[in-house]
């Protein structure tokens, strides 16, 4: 959101992951790198948390595109990128839930089909408290940066 109009991006990058398990960063990472790259007037949006939660659909509303981004210790290398769609499943609860079931909140709260939204899970291997990043998910982060710049399609600085 544009602090000084109040308007809403277009295009939000929401990522998360805990910084503190290794691989598991590796959403808030790109983050990281994205924001050193964008421009003030992107038109992107970027949300980090430490998980998905029901109240993100209210982070919705507004957008035209959705780029969920989460660590993943079953894609394979050095990323996988899909077409996400609203589903119920098991997950919805009052904590954490799937990028799918966080799009179903949303319909059942607006009573409307939310944004285009597509998920890039990048691949991780080491996850465990205290490790650090790993050189093949760095290696991987790095891939998946390339394919959100263009997947964004803005300029960068």
């Amino acid at each position: 959101m544009n602090a000084l109009t109040g308007a809403v991006a277009p295009l939000l990058v929401f990522a998360w992951g805990n910084r503190s398990r290794g691989d598991d960063a590796l959403g808030p990472l790109l983050l990281d790198r994205l924001r050193a790259l964008l421009p003030v007037d992107s038109g992107v949006d970027c949300l980090e948390d430490y998980q998905l939660q029901i109240e993100h659909a209210l982070d919705l509303p507004g957008r035209s595109r959705v780029l969920f981004v989460d660590a993943s210790l079953t894609c394979r290398a050095p990323f996988e990128v899909i077409s996400l769609a609203p589903a119920r499943d098991a997950s919805i609860g009052t904590h954490t839930l799937s990028a799918q079931a966080l799009l179903q909140v949303f319909c059942d709260l607006h009573g409307q089909a939310p944004p285009a939204s597509t998920m890039l899970a990048i691949r991780g291997e080491a996850f465990e408290l205290g490790t650090p990043l790993s050189p093949a998910a760095d290696a991987n982060l790095e891939r998946a940066l390339a394919w959100c710049r263009h997947w964004l399609g803005v300029k960068f600085q």
